[in-house]
Formats: C-alpha cells, sequence, structure tokens
C-alpha cells in the first residue's frame, strides 16, 4: 500500500496542472487541498452537460439523483472545511517562524511544539478526508443511491473532523497573541534599529574627519572607530545568519560605542582649548604660590618669637614642603605639555589634575601659617572673646536641651556639662608666663562643636517623634 502522506501528495499532484495561483503547501500540509477545491468545480463542469441530454452516462431518477446531490454537497462542504484548515495552518506556520526567529525561550519551544503535535492531528485528518474522497466517485454513471448516501457520510465526517481541527487551531492561535505580539514588536523594531547603528557610525566617521581637518589627530578616536568595523560587517550579514535577538542587541552597542566616538571628537577641540587654558592657569597659579611660600619662614619666624612651642611646632616644615610640592607641580606640568603636545589626552588631563591636588595642598599649608599667625595674635589680644563664643554656644543647647522638660535628658546634659568644664579648664591654661594660646583654641573649638552635636541630636529626635 501506499503511504498515506504519499497517497495525499500523489492525490493532489493530480490536479496540480488546474491549480489556482496559490503558493506550494508548506511542510507536513499536502497538495490534495487544491484536489479539495478542485473537485466540486470539475463536477459542476460536467453537470450542465448531463442534464441538457447530450451525455452518455446514465442517470438514476428521484430518489437516486437526490442521494447524489447531497453526497457531491457533502463533498463541496468538506473541501470548502479542508481549505480553511489549509489556509489557517499556512498563517499558523508564519506566526510560529516569527517567534522563533525572535525568542528561544521554554514558552516559545513549548509554542513550537504545540505546532507540531497540531500538525499531526491536521495530517490524521486530512487522511480521513483523502480516504473518502478517493473511495467514491460521484460521477461514475452506475453510482447507486446507497452508495452515494455511504459517501455522504464519510465526507459529512470528515468535514466534522476538519472543523473540529480548525477550532483546535484557532484556539492554539489565540494562545499565542502575547508570544507573536513581543516577536512582531522586535522585528519592527530591526530594520530601524540597524540603520540608526549604521547612521551612527557615519556621524563619528564625518566628526573625526572634521577634527582631522583641524590639525587634530584622534588616534585613540580612530582606533575604536575601526573597532566597530567587524560589528558593522555583522549588521550586514543580517539576522538571518546571526539572529533578531543578537542583530538587536549588536545593532544598540554598534550605536551607543558610535555615538560616544562622534560626541568625544565634537569636544575634542573644546577640550583641546580646555587643556591649554588649564596649563597656563597652573602655571600662573604655581608661580604665585612660589612667591607666598617665600613669605611663610618670616610668618613662623614671627610665631617662634611671640608664641610657646607648642602653637607652631606642627608648621616648622611647611617651607621645605611647600618648596618640594611645588618643584613636583612644575615637572607635571612641564609632562603635561608634552603630552598636549603630543596630543595624548588623557595623559594631559591626569596630569594636570596631579598638579592642582599638588597646589591645593600646598596653598593650604601656606595659608595655615598665616591663619595661625592671625589667630593667635587675636586671641592673644582678646582671649574673652572666644571664651564668649564657646559659652554661648553650650548655653543655647542647654536651653534647648531643658525645652518642655523640668529635668534634662542626661544624654544631652552630660556632654554639655563636660563641656562647660572644658572651658573652665581652657581659661586656666591661659595663666602662666608662656600660654599655650593654640591648645586654647583648639579646646574652645571643641566645646562649640560639641554643643552643636547635641543641638543636632535633640533637634533630630524631636522632629522623629522621639519623646521628650
Amino acid at each position: 500500500m501506499v503511504p498515506d502522506r504519499a497517497r495525499r501528495t500523489q492525490h493532489g499532484e493530480r490536479y496540480v496542472a488546474a491549480s489556482d495561483t496559490r503558493s506550494a503547501s508548506a511542510p507536513g500540509i499536502p497538495s490534495a487541498f487544491r484536489l479539495a477545491l478542485l473537485l466540486p468545480l470539475v463536477a459542476g463542469a460536467m453537470l450542465p452537460g448531463a442534464f441538457a441530454g447530450g451525455g452518455t452516462r446514465r442517470w438514476f431518477g428521484g430518489r437516486g439523483e437526490g442521494q447524489r446531490a447531497e453526497a457531491q454537497a457533502a463533498k463541496d462542504a468538506a473541501a470548502a472545511a479542508f481549505y480553511e484548515l489549509d489556509t489557517a495552518q499556512r498563517g499558523l506556520r508564519i506566526s510560529i517562524e516569527t517567534i522563533t526567529a525572535v525568542d528561544s525561550s521554554p514558552e516559545a519551544r513549548d509554542a513550537v511544539a504545540g505546532f507540531e503535535a497540531l500538525g499531526r492531528r491536521i495530517d490524521q485528518v486530512s487522511h480521513v478526508y483523502i480516504t473518502a474522497v478517493d473511495a467514491h466517485d460521484l460521477d461514475r454513471d452506475e453510482l447507486d443511491a446507497a452508495t452515494a448516501s455511504r459517501a455522504r457520510t464519510e465526507l459529512t465526517r470528515a468535514k466534522d473532523e476538519l472543523d473540529r481541527v480548525k477550532g483546535e487551531l484557532d484556539r492554539f492561535e489565540a494562545g499565542l497573541a502575547p508570544l507573536l505580539g513581543r516577536a512582531e514588536t522586535q522585528l519592527a523594531r530591526l530594520a530601524p534599529a540597524v540603520e540608526r547603528a549604521r547612521q551612527a557610525l557615519r556621524g563619528a566617521s564625518d566628526a573625526l574627519d572634521a577634527v582631522r581637518e583641524g590639525g587634530l589627530r584622534a588616534d585613540d578616536l580612530a582606533l575604536r572607530l575601526a573597532r566597530l568595523g567587524p560589528e558593522l560587517t555583522r549588521l550586514n550579514e543580517g539576522a538571518g545568519r546571526h539572529g533578531v535577538p543578537e542583530t538587536l542587541q549588536r545593532a544598540d552597542r554598534v550605536l551607543r560605542d558610535a555615538e560616544a566616538v562622534r560626541a568625544e571628537a565634537e569636544r575634542l577641540p573644546e577640550r583641546a582649548a580646555e587643556i591649554d587654558r588649564r596649563l597656563v592657569s597652573l602655571r600662573t597659579r604655581t608661580e604665585a604660590l612660589t612667591t607666598r611660600t617665600e613669605g611663610v619662614e618670616p610668618v613662623l619666624s614671627e610665631l617662634r618669637r611671640r608664641f610657646s612651642l607648642d602653637c607652631w611646632q606642627d608648621l616648622q616644615h611647611v617651607p621645605e614642603q611647600a618648596a618640594a610640592s611645588l618643584a613636583q607641580a612644575g615637572e607635571r606640568l612641564g609632562e603635561a605639555g608634552k603630552a598636549r603636545a603630543e596630543q595624548r589626552w588623557p595623559d594631559a588631563t591626569s596630569l594636570l589634575s596631579t598638579v592642582r591636588a599638588l597646589l591645593d595642598s600646598t596653598d593650604e599649608a601656606v595659608s595655615a601659617a598665616g591663619d595661625r599667625l592671625r589667630r593667635l595674635e587675636a586671641v592673644a589680644k582678646d582671649p574673652d572673646a572666644e571664651v564668649d563664643r564657646a559659652r554661648f554656644a553650650v548655653r543655647d543647647a542647654q536651653r534647648l536641651a531643658m525645652d518642655g522638660r523640668t529635668t534634662p535628658d542626661p544624654r544631652h546634659a552630660a556632654p554639655l556639662d563636660q563641656a562647660v568644664a572644658r572651658i573652665d579648664r581652657a581659661v586656666a591654661s591661659l595663666e602662666g608666663r608662656h600660654p599655650d594660646y593654640w591648645h586654647f583654641l583648639t579646646e574652645l573649638g571643641e566645646v562649640r562643636a560639641t554643643a552643636a552635636r547635641v543641638v543636632g541630636q535633640i533637634r533630630e529626635e524631636r522632629g522623629g517623634g522621639a519623646g521628650h
């Protein structure tokens, strides 16, 4: 016996010459669909001649002809159901291919397995239909009423099976809507994403050309752009070779990297000008700090002459440290200038940042000597002013601690009581021939800091709903 699938194919091939312009059936769906569509047409073309009395076929009148007509109608209905199922399966196959082109998730794999199972069911009902069509020649002259009735029954049963499987297919297709929607969204993104990546590469290349025309080499940017060349080749090879998700990711990556190159190329002239400005500014600042450093030694001499050792001993190495830092800053400035001339922009930027850090620390140290002398002179002239500032800060904190209370919270009262004692000790430390005014200033500064911490703690607790 000829296998079922081969029978379906052979059955359809008899009508290939008369088939319409539809494309060949998808794998798993035989050409016998064409048979189902064309047999009614062939039978219809034959009937007029028979009724006109010009044919030689022997017709049975009455009930026999009625049974033949009913069988033919059942055959036409089955053919229509066969065609609807074919059309639906073709459409569903396109949906499945769309999903698998984009999605490799377990959900997508389940959809493929479900479609294959449906294909097997369609093969089964198609076999039933083709067998019924092949078993009964409704145009045969010798067709009797019983045979026509049996043909109608078998064809009607085949149609019902085709309709039932068509319903299963429709429900399966409806369940694919979320997967298909996501897949179509990604496919819709594909062409625009690839085109945007190409445009970004062209934009980066144009920007780089413009920079070079201005005399800037931008070798590092040119290298980064060259590394994107293989990625463009893969984009041009298409999603058919590399897959839709990977192609979308590649397009996004190329777009991002190319845009970064373009942006940096467009900023490069301004970056070069900024480096030039910073070189000039830092050279000027270095010269100014060199001059200021020369004035540190006289300040230290004044401190040594008028105040005790503890007031200035931490500053005695400032001149040497400042000179070393300035010398190092000068070396780095020279290296930065060379990097600028060679258009090594990252190196130039890094070196200038180092110079700025060196100058900042030097400026702070040089300023500290002068500030120390001014503060010590002020406190030596009027120590009570510092004492009053510290006592005011503590009293303000005490008033806040007692607000709405009959007794203060020990967590607040204890540090404030200690602060009062520190003020008294600091005042007492000024007695004697060589008072340590720097220790006095440091102690009172810490007293004010303690008061500020207590105030902050109280406000935080009360602001958060804590009880008084």
